[in-house]
């Protein structure tokens, strides 16, 4: 009760402070004092004048006008405009009226760029290429990390997996004073580095060290975010250590350690849970080593960001990891960094499977019970040295090193009967194998500039050098029925040993036909892959009691090469606005492979073959732009379907390649189009495109009717497409200063046509999937945030066989966040999940609610933080699947993480810069 009186205090307060407060608003143009033109993209904003904090910003349009609508106490307030090249504008303004008229002002050319850019204080600087905001002037909770920082950044969206998306383009790094930060894993740096260290958030498009260096435009469709340190904190230490334990016997613990000397930053991490999650994320409200629910699955089951591998994304996992992060500048022209991260994980689980098969004239149905345990340890390092011997010479050498060691045990049942019910096939297996796996890689960049036109000569040289050793050891038994076919009994132990070989070179020269707006880039690229593969198969013989009776069928010994040179050209044309590129490259590809157990299936394939490339991007403006391209990609059938070997390894399925296959022709086309106006605070981002597929190699299999067993090759088709696109609209309105409403509203759909085999026979399905979406952020400044989202899924499958059944599925999402910021000191959030998929399988639970809900209560001035979280609170947690494809049905779920209760505790620390403080303790958002 006492809470409830509190509270209800603490509203009417607000309401009464908001009730004194004025409504205003402030228009007016800015021109340039030199030419009177219009300045488009100027930063107009407000600030308090007794702090200088910000109070609201807007963008100039393209005439150069502008308006801020605000409500605000003060009697006065700092106007200012800034402008890239030109003085900044203040003054100070009465607010005694509801419109203030400032008619037309004029900016003043600036002495020098540098001077005027580091003396601005606007929340948003737009460049040429580079937008850039300042950091100051967006208000956050006091222990917000980057992530919570880019949340409130106009155009930028973070889902919660930590994916980032500017303008709707995806972030593909994000950098630290220019450097990477343990690799390219972005939740790394997003969710441990604290915002109150970060001065300037910069975002431009994605290049590499050497595009940047030589002047190229890099990746329009990409874009890269790098992170500046206050100039006061690039000395210090700070870092953060948690740890929680629970119900279920649950467990995590985490911790991470920075030192910034200036240009050197050493970091250090360390983590472990049997939550399955690669870190420490959930206890503290996914601050630590990101990761969340969704994560990308690999074959044996192991999840992996960025090239690392956390353990299973199924079932129960218990992960463990550490790393280390090492930057410096040795002397002005040479900088290092390295990294090194260790991941193990190990894991188990049960999978069960119904599959339903459709055969033209027929139909056949199979069950599975599989079960799985994996344990593994991945070991990752990499450097990176950029020398610049002069401003015009660059080298860039960036080698790596993996090596792992995987063990798994894995035993499963199948079953299959036909359209009768009657049981035609069973089979049995269980195997046990161990892998080790080792793995080189270098680049190695060369760039030198001639002059200042955009001539320059680039020499790339990329190699890599793998080992793999396995040991498998397997007994299955495969029984059939209503057949005169022999059971198939195994009991062997299978011996791996894979070596690879990759070299690859690249020189390319740009010509300046009109310095810096047109060029012509000459190339020539070469490749050289080398795979030799020996596996060597021994069943287990009676009389010895030993596996050494070798069993030429399962066993291969082969070496495949690959070579490919392509001579390219290339020709840019740049404009303020727009730029265009056109590339032509011939491509001389061999494909050998030499049998050594087989000698008549040694092979050798010559394929030549044409690609293209455009790309046209026009930018209307700061804040809208289109982009589009053309691409017409060749590759080559794999040497797996094209060696004629009869592959036995399944005695349900023998696999023979096709030595007759075409290389497949990719035609794709598409466009995008983003804007986000500043003023309206509304963004716009769409994209489609369309992929034409000629010789496209297909699976070609053929069902025994009796045996239901499968003898499977491959083949060209022709005439299969995919088309995708989306539209998605974005709109911020703030309702008062107290309360802002974001709402985003989308839909995307793609359409595909598939041609392919059905027990020899040729079909045509075709694919049709929309997912409109609706998503809202209610942000109560200091008191809660509310954040629904709703997408639909409808798909529909048809086939041009009468036979086949067409089949729709629809499948609901909705998903619902709740959090609450008072009392004070306390944070309370609640994430509720639910999804609804009518069309599985009787059996499989059909719709399962999903709840977490997490207090946390900061103490010991905001470096404490004391958590309990409940994960799963309605004990509902399932994996139902359904996968429609167009040979068959499936319906699957395997063992999922249930509920559990854990107390977490986490301190963090800070010594950077002379004080060491980390900001406001109040949450705020400034739109």
């Amino acid at each position: 009760m006492r809470q409830f009186i509190i509270f209800s205090a603490f509203i009417l307060c607000g309401l009464l402070s908001f009730s004194q407060s004025k409504t205003f608003k402030i228009t007016g143009t800015v021109i340039a004092q030199d030419n009177k033109e219009p300045l488009e993209s100027a930063t107009v904003y407000l600030e308090r004048v007794k702090d200088s904090s910000l109070v609201s910003y807007t963008i100039s349009d393209r005439n150069g006008n502008f308006e801020i609508n605000h409500e605000t106490y003060d009697k006065e307030l700092n106007f200012h405009v800034d402008f890239v090249g030109y003085q900044s504008y203040a003054k100070t303004l009465v607010i005694d009226k509801e419109h203030i008229d400032l008619k037309t002002i004029e900016l003043n050319i600036g002495n020098t760029l540098d001077e005027v850019v580091i003396k601005s204080r606007a929340p948003i600087t737009i460049k040429k290429d580079t937008l850039e905001f300042n950091v100051k002037s967006f208000k956050t909770k006091k222990d917000a990390n980057v992530e919570d920082l880019l949340r409130l950044l106009p155009g930028v969206e973070v889902d919660q997996d930590g994916k980032i998306k500017v303008n709707g383009k995806d972030v593909s790094n994000i950098l630290v004073n220019g450097k990477p930060f343990f690799g390219n894993d972005p939740t790394i740096t997003t969710r441990n580095l604290t915002k109150d260290i970060i001065e300037k958030v910069q975002i431009t498009d994605t290049k590499t060290k050497s595009e940047a260096f030589a002047g190229e435009e890099g990746d329009k469709e990409s874009k890269t975010i790098n992170l500046t340190i206050k100039e006061e904190n690039n000395k210090g230490v700070f870092g953060r250590l948690a740890a929680g334990t629970g119900t279920d016997e649950r467990y995590e613990f985490a911790g991470m350690v920075n030192l910034f000397d200036n240009d050197r930053r050493v970091s250090v991490l360390a983590g472990g849970n049997n939550t399955n999650s690669p870190g420490f994320s959930f206890g503290e409200i996914q601050k630590m080593f990101g990761g969340g629910y969704s994560l990308s699955m690999s074959s044996n089951g192991s999840f992996t960001i960025d090239g690392r591998s956390f353990g299973s994304g199924q079932g129960i996992t218990t992960s463990r990891n550490a790393g280390a992060n090492y930057a410096d500048v040795i002397n002005e022209n040479v900088d290092v960094n390295a990294d090194y991260f260790y991941s193990g994980a190990d894991s188990e689980n049960e999978t069960i499977t119904e599959r339903e098969n459709i055969l033209p004239d027929s139909r056949f149905f199979s069950s599975s019970r599989s079960k799985s345990i994996n344990e593994n340890h991945n070991h990752s390092a990499n450097l990176g040295f950029d020398i610049e011997i002069d401003s015009t010479f660059l080298i860039n050498i960036q080698p790596s090193f993996r090596w792992s060691v995987q063990k798994r045990t894995f035993s499963e049942n199948e079953s299959t009967r036909n359209e009768d019910n009657e049981l035609t096939n069973q089979s049995v297996v269980n195997s046990y194998d161990e892998e080790e796996a080792r793995n080189f890689g270098n680049q190695f960049n060369v760039t030198k500039r001639f002059g200042s036109n955009g001539s320059f000569l680039k020499f790339e040289i990329d190699n890599e050098f793998n080992k793999n050793a396995s040991d498998d050891l397997l007994t299955s038994e495969t029984n059939f029925f209503n057949s005169t076919d022999e059971d198939v009994i195994r009991d062997q132990l299978t011996t791996t040993e894979t070596e690879f070989r990759r070299f690859g070179s690249s020189v390319t020269y740009r010509i300046p036909i009109v310095a810096k707006k047109l060029f012509f880039d000459v190339e020539y690229r070469y490749r050289d892959d080398k795979r030799n593969n020996l596996r060597s198969t021994f069943d287990f013989d009676e009389s010895s009691n030993a596996y050494d009776d070798f069993n030429l069928d399962l066993s291969t010994d082969f070496e495949y090469l690959n070579q490919e040179s392509a001579p390219s050209a290339k020709i840019t044309y740049r404009q303020e606005k727009w730029s265009t590129s056109f590339t032509m490259r011939y491509v001389f590809r061999t494909l050998e492979n030499k049998d050594f157990l087989r000698p008549e299936l040694n092979l050798k394939r010559r394929f030549n073959a044409i690609e293209l490339r455009s790309y046209f991007n026009y930018r209307f403006s700061d804040k809208a732009s289109m982009y589009s391209g053309y691409s017409l990609n060749n590759s080559a059938p794999s040497i797996n379907q094209l060696q004629p070997f009869q592959n036995v390894t399944n005695p349900l399925n023998t696999v023979t390649g096709n030595p007759n296959l075409k290389p497949t022709n990719s035609h794709r086309i598409y466009f995008g189009y983003n804007a986000f106006d500043f003023q309206k605070k509304t963004g716009t981002y769409s994209y489609v495109s369309v992929n034409l597929t000629d010789d496209q190699v297909v699976s070609k299999t053929e069902v025994n009717p009796e045996t239901l067993k499968r003898t499977t090759t491959y083949a060209n088709v022709s005439g299969g497409y995919d088309i995708y696109g989306n539209i998605n609209y974005s709109k911020t309105i703030k309702a008062d200063s107290l309360r802002t409403i974001k709402y985003d509203i989308g839909i995307s759909g793609s359409a595909n046509r598939n041609i392919n085999f059905n027990n020899g026979v040729q079909y045509e399905s075709n694919v049709t999937n929309l997912r409109p979406g609706l998503g809202l952020r209610f942000t109560w400044k200091e008191v809660m945030e509310f954040r629904p989202r709703y997408r639909l899924n409808l798909t529909k499958n048809t086939y041009d066989i009468e036979t086949f059944e067409d089949v729709d599925f629809v499948r609901h999402d909705l998903s619902m966040k709740f959090t609450t910021f008072v009392p004070k000191r306390f944070e309370w959030t609640n994430t509720v999940d639910f999804s609804c998929n009518p069309n599985v399988a009787e059996g499989f639970q059909k719709s399962v609610w999903f709840w977490n809900s997490t207090l946390a209560y900061s103490m010991f001035n905001d470096n404490g933080l004391l958590t309990l979280k409940v994960y799963d609170l309605l004990n509902q947690n399932n994996n139902a699947r359904r996968v429609a494809t167009q040979n068959y049905i499936q319906d699957s779920q395997s063992t999922v993480l249930q509920q559990y209760f854990m107390l977490s505790f986490s301190w963090k620390f800070n010594s950077l810069g002379s004080k060491g403080e980390t900001g406001s303790s109040n949450f705020y958002i400034m739109d």
